[in-house]
């Protein structure tokens, strides 16, 4: 059947995902690696202008990178590409993980903003304030305990194993990413705070409050954190605010943008010279894909 609005190169790559998605592989949270370049081959085989510059996309980051990861594309896709490459790499917990008072996060943001309580857990609405505590907590601390266990692993193909194991475990899988979420909001209110007292804060908090839909931290959670992993992924702004969280740079291959300046776009922009980096891949700026082969954690 003629379709009127896509061309037959993007119905052919419909097709070929349809069949993929039916094995057990592309089920997978981070499935095995794949060629880099055999990966692009078998994605973008046509001659339109967009076929052409994802293939020199691809071989610019095949300079780099040997392999590609392919990431379960569903709305939590950003967090979990961001956090697989983070504890793939991590070789010790992040000090703000190490803070004695991180575990009572959860308590103390809630006595203090009573409107954290419509918090959305994932499929567990309409929570009790106490009850959405505690769970939080659950989270964060697992968040700690797993980022400790394998940053502690010194061999690098077992460290590989147990983010594998890690991301097949769905119910801890989702778990962290409520945990980031959390973080998320908690940077947010920082920022939110500082700006108002005064304190210099970085551009791209200017522009998370100046959206109609998140003027302060309590829209931010309404309008948008609660809608990740259900309804939609990280918008751009977020993917800064996700960094600032993690304190680490997230580097991204924005293929379709390839031969312009923002080609590799840093979130944030400005980073801190001790943040650890981590790599990811775009095609637009919507699915989050993940490059291997260079797997020392390194800084900028």
């Amino acid at each position: 059947e003629e379709d009127m609005y896509r061309d037959a190169e993007e119905i052919e790559r419909e097709k070929i995902l349809l069949c993929e998605t039916s094995s057990s592989e592309y089920k997978l949270s981070v499935a095995p690696e794949m060629d880099i370049m055999e990966y692009c081959r078998k994605e973008w085989r046509g001659s339109t202008p967009v076929a052409k510059r994802m293939r020199k996309g691809y071989e610019a980051v095949a300079q780099k990178f040997a392999s590609i990861r392919r990431v379960r594309g569903d709305n939590y896709c950003a967090l979990r590409a961001t956090l697989f490459q983070a504890l793939s790499q991590a070789t010790q917990l992040p000090s703000w993980l190490q803070s004695e008072d991180f575990a009572m996060l959860p308590e103390n943001l809630l006595r203090k903003y009573d409107w954290i309580k419509q918090w959305q857990l994932k499929q567990k609405l309409g929570r009790k304030m106490g009850e959405i505590s505690d769970e939080i907590k659950e989270y964060v601390i697992l968040l700690r305990k797993k980022w400790k266990n394998i940053s502690e692993i010194k061999d690098p193909v077992e460290k590989q194993e147990a983010c594998d194991k890690l991301f097949k475990n769905e119910e801890e899988e989702y778990s962290l990413y409520e945990a980031l979420k959390f973080l998320m909001l908690n940077t947010a209110i920082k920022l939110y705070n500082d700006d108002k007292n005064g304190r210099r804060v970085p551009v791209f908090s200017w522009l998370l409050f100046a959206r109609d839909t998140s003027s302060d931290p309590c829209q931010l959670m309404h309008n948008h954190l609660n809608h990740i992993g259900h309804s939609g992924g990280l918008e751009q702004v977020e993917m800064f605010l996700l960094a600032y969280a993690l304190q680490y740079t997230i580097q991204v291959y924005r293929l379709y943008k390839y031969s312009t300046d923002e080609f590799i776009t840093l979130y944030p922009n400005d980073p801190e010279e001790d943040w650890p980096v981590v790599t990811l891949i775009t095609e637009d700026d919507r699915h989050y894909n993940i490059p291997v082969g260079m797997c020392q954690e390194t800084m900028l």
